[in-house]
């Protein structure tokens, strides 16, 4: 346990650190998860849209620090190659 003040401070400061980041987490993954549904529903419009709107949550994290840029650079990059199969596909 902490015993000096600054030390319970640090706890209480890191407490809210873990809960925005993982708030902030939380919200990346759905975003990512609304772009896998479009892409498995082989919606193509659907999907390019949701990519779109995930891509700033996804910058935002690396700006907050919650993500490192290279992954999410690696995340977007596969999604919009998929998205492009998705349109390469002939229609049935």
């Amino acid at each position: 346990m902490a015993n000096t003040a600054s030390a319970r401070k640090r706890i209480r400061q890191t407490e809210k650190r873990t809960a925005r980041n993982r708030a902030r987490k939380s919200r990346v993954r759905t975003f990512l998860r609304k772009v896998e549904q479009a892409i498995a529903g082989g919606d193509h419009g659907a999907a390019q849209q949701a990519l779109q709107a995930a891509q700033p949550e996804l910058h935002r994290a690396v700006t907050k620090g919650v993500l490192h840029t290279n992954s999410v650079a690696r995340k977007l990059s596969r999604l919009s190659t998929r998205i492009k199969a998705l349109s390469a596909q002939p229609q049935a």
